[in-house]
């Protein structure tokens, strides 16, 4: 409760005539707050010490301001379109992803350390006991607390210090900018531009090329061993990881290195067991895909992004270790457990009348992994 007699209340004139450090004194006898301790940071203005900490402050927001901005240069305009490692280009592009983190990182630290330290160099330690009332707040109680704030914003010394203003606004919006473009640069940023380029979103490393056959290629673990799949190779039930191979690259051993280490080449090539392909459920307008009980998913689970690596024979089901997602192999890879709500992609394949050897009949034509919106046709 109030420790102040309702009679000693001033009236609406005398409240309305009243200084701003009188409301701040009324405010806190009528809230019964004692204050102990109130002192100024710095009692004498101007003071080396008082500029240098102001100084100091707005180099943090200031450097939060580059950093922002650098964010949003680095997302607009550093190279971002998928390189293979080892080819021409990688080093750049895979400092893309490092260099978004560092610069939005150091613009959200920076407006907080500018923030922290604005508070302990400039803002009085009060040191104030207060008892508790209860009730809603009178006239007066509304009064005396914009009072109150308006005294806080003056003792700290907000008002004349532009330096820090204006570098704590170039920061928090330059760190704005930042968090937007982050936020709305799928809008930014075109996927759908450059649609021919094999590095662009529409396609993987089976893209075709020149009308050259892309082949299922084992991993033996040597980059430059060439081992292609043949149908006869698998035994029913059966599963083996393949990569893509076109006859070019044989002797390409960059080439080589790269199709086994692209994010988007790893597909899964299943042999059903007889029984089991009897059953199969083929997705509308993929019923060509597979070649009589083979069929071959991209191993990129579609919820975000893990290499789905188990397949229960017994089951058929393909599995996902890092979020348990799972996927039925006979109802076209259709998710039934966990938070993956979309298909993993089917490649189509068939068989070189030729060599005897399994390959892709065209890349993906469908999202691989976690789509960048919905693939048009």
């Amino acid at each position: 409760m109030s420790s102040t007699d309702p009679q000693e209340l001033p009236s609406a004139d005398e409240l309305a005539a009243m200084s701003r450090e009188d409301l701040v004194k009324l405010g806190a006898k009528l809230d019964g707050v004692e204050i102990i301790e109130y002192p100024d940071p710095f009692p004498v203005k101007g003071t080396r010490a008082e500029k240098r900490a102001e100084r100091l402050v707005a180099l943090w927001f200031l450097l939060a301001a580059v950093a922002g901005l650098a964010f949003a240069g680095v997302f607009l305009f550093w190279p971002s379109a998928y390189k293979a490692p080892g080819t021409s280009g990688y080093d750049l592009y895979s400092l893309y992803t490092p260099m978004l983190g560092v610069t939005l990182g150091l613009s959200v630290a920076s407006v907080g350390v500018g923030t922290l330290l604005y508070t302990k160099k400039f803002i009085p330690h009060e040191i104030a006991v207060q008892q508790r009332h209860d009730g809603g707040s009178t006239e007066v109680d509304k009064a005396t607390i914009i009072a109150h704030l308006a005294d806080a914003g003056t003792r700290n010394g907000i008002a004349r210090r532009s330096l820090i203003k204006r570098t704590a606004g170039i920061g928090a919006g330059a760190m704005g900018l930042g968090v937007g473009v982050f936020a709305l640069g799928g809008l930014v940023r075109d996927p759908w531009a450059q649609t021919d380029s094999p590095n662009s979103l529409w396609h993987t490393g089976w893209q075709h090329k020149d009308g050259e056959k892309v082949f299922l290629r084992k991993d033996t673990g040597d980059p430059e061993e060439v081992v292609l799949v043949k149908p006869s190779d698998m035994d029913a039930g059966g599963m083996e990881t393949v990569f893509p191979f076109r006859e070019s690259e044989r002797k390409d051993h960059e080439a080589l290195s790269a199709a086994l280490k692209r994010s988007d080449n790893p597909v899964m090539l299943i042999r059903l067991r007889p029984e089991d392909a009897a059953k199969v459920i083929k997705a509308q307008g993929q019923e060509d895909f597979n070649y009589g009980d083979y069929y071959a998913y991209t191993k990129i689970c579609s919820h975000l992004g893990c290499p789905t690596s188990l397949y229960e024979q017994r089951t058929n089901r393909i599995l996902c270790p890092c979020h348990q997602s799972q996927f039925n192999a006979l109802e076209y890879a259709k998710p039934i457990f966990g938070p993956a709500t979309r298909k993993l992609a089917q490649l189509p394949i068939a068989v070189d009348e030729e060599t005897g050897y399994l390959y892709a009949r065209s890349d993906f034509t469908e999202p691989v992994g976690p789509a960048f919106w919905e693939r048009k046709s």
